[in-house]
């Protein structure tokens, strides 16, 4: 039998350089026990979709109704751009929101700004943070290419950016449909790559610099976000990014840095100063295609990996997201994706592995709006067992896959104890030593879940399920005043 066996364990140690990194970088909690939702989906404001009736609607009004749920579970919520925009899409609500208009106008396509307000607080009363999608490498215009409403953050502030704010590379200056505004723009060229969809920014430009830093701010102290999510971060110097972030100082940041290699990624963290998580592209590339043969052996670690260079902090894991799952740019781009019904059992299927792996696994997980739908008994559990053991980004764990069988396991390590994954249809059930059953997914999930028996001696783990964690007859079980619930959150005592 052929076993390829990957140890993170001693290949951090050939990383030690990784340590030399500051203790505390802002926006990256350290050892973060935190899992992620990403709370929308693309166009998933509208009610006459036809993923709707499947998905769910998420508006802010719908998020609220569900506020008990979410907060349970997850630690940070990702709300999609509240800035008043429009791409085309009920522009006159704001559009999806990629394409900001004015800035602190927060009423767009999914509510008022009250209302955002609201929802924001409710989340503070459940223990859940929430996290700001912030569009800053471009800018939506008001009556022209060239022209932008003003922007008053009150404390930090009023602005009124022009047409010398615009990269003067930017496709005003060359594109006929400009009109007048053609030729207009005389910022410096651009500092990343374009967009073509709105006008580009000069980031170069300490104007623009400091109406960034206001809006973070006004952001954070005004409405409330406890972090940011950065939208389209190629798109301008990851030193600007950093300096947004010292000014604004929020609990979590990650950048939309689009790159499934990780060597140019590490470059984008170390021009922010390390002042920011980012997107785990190459780990979902992996997964994807691990997955749809299946290969479990392409699970395993690798060069091209934020493990394998000892940097799982900086990560933030996902399997989809607005982008990847339901644009139709994007479709066949991923194993799911755009048009495909993941309510389906076989997709079904995939769906709660891979949510099994990154909810595992080291790095702060994201799990995807329509999965948690879709999946939110299953899921709820795999969050339930990494809180138990206090599985953290920062997490050690070993791993190894059977190209024979092909079959995958993993050993993670936690703050309060370990947990055993396996994968893969052959995987075996036998359980292993000081290990107890924690999840069987059988057939309809094709893995299995053990955790340490030391686990069940923590008490008030926060997080999912809040409550005390233990084992009892094999099962992971919370208890949560009079009453005890199983990691599906039924009462079962």
């Amino acid at each position: 039998m052929k076993k390829i066996l990957l140890s993170i364990f001693s290949i951090l140690l050939v990383f030690a350089g990784a340590s030399a990194l500051r203790a505390e970088n802002i926006g990256v909690p350290a050892e973060s026990e935190d899992v992620m939702l990403q709370a929308f989906y693309w166009d998933s404001y509208k009610t006459q979709t036809s993923t709707d009736s499947k998905y769910g609607r998420t508006k802010w009004v719908d998020l609220r109704k569900d506020s008990i749920a979410i907060c349970n579970n997850f630690d940070l919520i990702w709300l999609p751009p509240s800035a008043f925009g429009g791409n085309g899409e009920d522009a006159n609500a704001g559009g999806v929101g990629y394409i900001p208009k004015n800035f602190t106008n927060q009423t767009s396509a999914w509510g008022q700004g009250s209302t955002l307000e609201k929802f924001i607080a409710t989340m503070h009363r459940g223990g859940t943070k929430v996290i700001a999608d912030i569009v800053i490498n471009h800018h939506g215009n008001s009556n022209s290419w060239c022209t932008f409403y003003a922007d008053n953050f009150g404390a930090y502030g009023s602005y009124q950016l022009t047409s010398a704010h615009i990269c003067k590379n930017d496709e005003v200056n060359s594109d006929g449909s400009a009109g007048s505004c053609k030729g207009a723009a005389t910022g410096a060229n651009d500092s990343g790559t374009n967009f073509e969809g709105a006008r580009d920014l000069d980031h170069t430009n300490s104007y623009v610099q400091e109406w960034s830093k206001a809006y973070v701010k006004w952001m954070k102290n005004v409405m409330k976000y406890d972090g940011f999510r950065y939208d389209m971060t190629r798109g301008f110097k990851g030193a600007y990014l950093g300096q947004y972030n010292e000014a604004s100082q929020p609990y979590l940041s990650v950048s939309e840095y689009w790159m499934d290699d990780v060597a140019n990624q590490v470059s984008h963290l170390k021009a922010t100063g390390y002042n920011t998580m980012v997107f785990d592209f190459a780990q979902r590339s992996k997964v994807n295609n691990a997955l749809k043969y299946p290969n479990y052996r392409l699970l395993t670690n690798h060069t091209n990996s934020f493990r394998y260079q000892g940097l799982s902090r900086y990560a933030v894991t996902f399997i989809d997201n607005h982008d990847t799952f339901e644009r139709s740019d994007n479709k066949g781009a991923e194993f799911i994706g755009y048009g495909v019904d993941i309510t389906n059992a076989s997709n079904k299927r995939k769906i709660l592995q891979a949510n099994a792996y990154i909810l595992l696994l080291p790095g702060i997980p994201c799990v995807f709006y329509p999965h948690w739908v879709v999946c939110k008994d299953e899921i709820s559990a795999l969050i339930a067992v990494r809180k138990a053991a206090g599985i953290h980004s920062e997490s050690t764990m070993s791993e190894s896959a059977d190209q024979t069988s092909n079959t995958y396991e993993a050993t993670i390590q936690g703050h309060r104890g370990s947990v055993i994954l396996r994968m893969g249809v052959n995987r075996s059930k036998e359980v292993p030593e000081g290990y107890e059953l924690a999840i069987e997914g059988g057939s309809a999930a094709e893995y299995t879940v053990f955790i340490a028996k030391k686990s069940q001696d923590v008490e008030n783990v926060s997080g999912a399920l809040r409550g005390e964690k233990f084992v009892e007859d094999g099962k992971l079980l919370i208890r949560r005043g009079e009453h005890v619930y199983d990691v599906l959150g039924r009462i079962i005592k």
